[in-house]
């Protein structure tokens, strides 16, 4: 029989059945059903193009075996759900006559197998060129395509940017020699020829998602940088910065192309901020993208007080006060419904915006405050430091006003002699009450580095801490230095406003505070950095001695990056790290050019702990 004379026969068996009187199938052999997203699809297709192929039905009999007057479809499930979807929306009417093929000649479980089984999908690749042509050639915006296939417009403009990837490599996904992933990561850029470049700059164990980013955004602000996020992609775009968008990051991100702009936008709106902070009152503000750990720690801070409670306001807390321990000893193991745990959290906010503090305005005056950016792009406004120029100018002007007429000093040479004196016998006692000597040790410590510029000591002994930042750049983010900021932060905050109070203060810590104490202040002064014109041979032995008995593993805090270290040696030690963590194609890699074999060798290396020399224990 010619194609010709099927075609004719197959005509004959077309018939319009209302879609109110198609049903599904027992005779279906699928089982698992079509999915939501399947059915809109489908739906939104055969509302833009039709029913391109039609439903195989027979018609339903009764226990008698006289025809119901309804049609079981056999193979079509999926339109006929897409029919009623339609009906539905009140887009076709639920009686619409639809067309099917009536076959009651072949056996309606083997149609249904054909139907589903004997189909070859499409490749993706042809979907996303096809997408591309119809947005190009004829210009059918995303939402027109969402709209004909059922699916968003955020997955057509995905499609859209992975129908722009250069054809060489969409040609190496057809074959499977790359994953959609890998193809998803050069969608941030139109540029075929650097698209290309960087895949063949890649080895192939090192071709990931990231590594490709990596390549592609070199020298630009990934959105979650803490300047991108204070700043806000909407007043840099509109400042005229460029944003190359990640269509495939379910975040949302991307990179900000204009560095120099970010930066600007980011100091101009952080400046409206220290402007605010001065109204305060203080006596300087210091502004800028980075704290100034440095200058920080060599001032003394002062801290708010506590303000006084009027009458009203103490009668008012110890009500609060009556009603959370009515509310607490109700449940005494927990599990507190949600209306009594509301009750409880508006019981704390009323506590806490009694217990208010406030700076003295003496201290307001004499002290200032650092304006700069948190980790995650807020405001971060660090308030009472003390500059040593200002205490010393505010300690001289102290002492004239309290200096008055007196007897005639005693001249220097006598006054150095007597000292010397008690200093010597003081020595020696000292000497003979090793408690008080480690008092004194912790106190001098201290004072040093919680209060700099104070002369509250008669010890010398000086503490002298490096500043990490100065040497590493971006230290300050480190969990390491995080972890001592906090610390050093909680200890500040218990410290006496002044200096000449402290001695009280670390003789009334218990002996494991006062232990804890002194090793912080102890921590601060190691150092071990490596600079030029400085013997370093006795350091770096004290410094392994110390490592052995504390167990330090540099990998919890360290591990090498294009950025802290790749691309900052020789290709020589690159391919030395790589054999070192066990890469095992390190020769495919020394073909690179430097910026991707450094991209490559970080993916290599993650979590390995694998460490350059300068940072194994010895």
């Amino acid at each position: 029989m010619s194609d010709r004379t099927k075609f004719a026969a197959a005509s004959k068996n077309l018939v319009l059945v209302p879609l109110d009187k198609l049903k599904k199938s027992p005779k279906n052999v699928r089982k698992i059903p079509h999915t939501k997203a399947d059915i809109t699809a489908l739906a939104a297709s055969i509302a833009a193009l039709g029913m391109l192929q039609y439903p195989v039905v027979e018609p339903e009999t009764g226990p008698n075996g006289k025809p119901t007057g309804s049609y079981l479809v056999n193979a079509g499930e999926g339109r006929r759900l897409a029919q009623l979807l339609r009906a539905k929306h009140k887009e076709i009417k639920a009686n619409e006559l639809i067309r099917c093929v009536l076959d009651t000649e072949h056996n309606a479980t083997e149609i249904s197998l054909a139907e589903n089984a004997v189909r070859c999908a499409m490749h993706p690749a042809d979907q996303y060129e096809a997408f591309a042509k119809l947005h190009a050639e004829d210009g059918l915006s995303a939402e027109d395509i969402a709209a004909r296939f059922g699916v968003t417009a955020a997955v057509v403009r995905q499609r859209l940017k992975l129908g722009a990837v250069s054809p060489k490599l969409m040609a190496l996904y057809r074959k499977g020699e790359m994953n959609l992933d890998q193809l998803s990561a050069f969608a941030i850029t139109d540029d075929h020829e650097r698209q290309e470049r960087v895949w063949a700059g890649l080895p192939s164990h090192w071709r990931d998602r990231d590594a490709i980013l990596s390549a592609l955004s070199e020298g630009q602000v990934r959105s979650d940088d803490r300047r991108a996020l204070f700043v806000g992609a909407k007043a840099y775009e509109a400042a005229g910065g460029a944003i190359i968008r990640d269509l495939f990051d379910p975040k949302g991100g991307g990179f900000f192309v204009d560095v120099e702009l970010l930066n600007r936008l980011a100091r101009e709106k952080l400046q409206a901020f220290a402007d605010k902070t001065a109204a305060e009152g203080w006596r300087w503000i210091a502004a800028d993208l980075e704290y100034d750990h440095e200058a920080a720690a060599a001032m003394r801070r002062v801290f708010p007080q506590q303000v006084p409670l009027s009458k009203d306001e103490r009668k008012r807390l110890c009500k609060l006060e009556a009603r959370y321990k009515v509310l607490f000893d109700k449940y005494p193991d927990g599990g507190v419904p949600e209306a009594d745990a509301a009750k409880f959290k508006r019981i704390e906010d009323a506590v806490a915006a009694l217990n208010r503090q406030e700076y003295r305005k003496q201290d307001i005056m004499l002290a200032g405050a650092f304006v700069t950016l948190d980790h995650n792009g807020s405001v971060w406004i660090e308030r009472g430091f003390v500059r040593p120029e200002d205490k010393r100018r505010s300690k001289a002007k102290n002492g004239k006003a309290n200096n008055a007429d007196g007897p005639v000093p005693l001249s220097e040479k006598l006054v150095a002699e007597l000292t010397a004196y008690r200093t010597s016998a003081l020595r020696n006692e000292l000497a003979k009450h090793p408690v008080t000597a480690f008092l004194a040790l912790v106190h001098v410590l201290a004072l040093d580095l919680f209060y700099p510029g104070s002369e509250a000591s008669c010890l010398e002994i000086t503490p002298k801490r490096a500043w990490l930042s100065g040497h590493a750049p971006g230290i300050d983010d480190s969990v390491s230095e995080q972890k001592t900021a906090e610390r050093h932060d909680a200890w500040r905050e218990r410290m006496p406003d002044d200096p000449e109070a402290l001695w009280d203060f670390v003789k009334a810590l218990s002996d494991e505070e006062r232990m804890s104490l002194l090793a912080h202040c102890v921590s601060l002064t190691a150092n071990v950095i490596r600079v030029p014109h400085r013997t370093a041979e006795g350091r770096e032995a004290h410094a392994a001695i110390l490592a052995r008995e504390v167990a330090l593993d540099m990998s919890a805090y360290w591990q090498p990056t294009a950025a802290n270290y790749l691309t900052r040696v020789s290709k020589e030690r690159i391919l030395e790290a790589l054999r070192e963590g066990g890469a095992n194609d390190a020769e495919t890699v020394a073909r690179l050019k430097k910026p991707a074999m450094a991209a490559a060798a970080e993916a290599a290396l993650l979590g390995k702990g694998w460490l350059p020399p300068l940072l194994r224990a010895a």
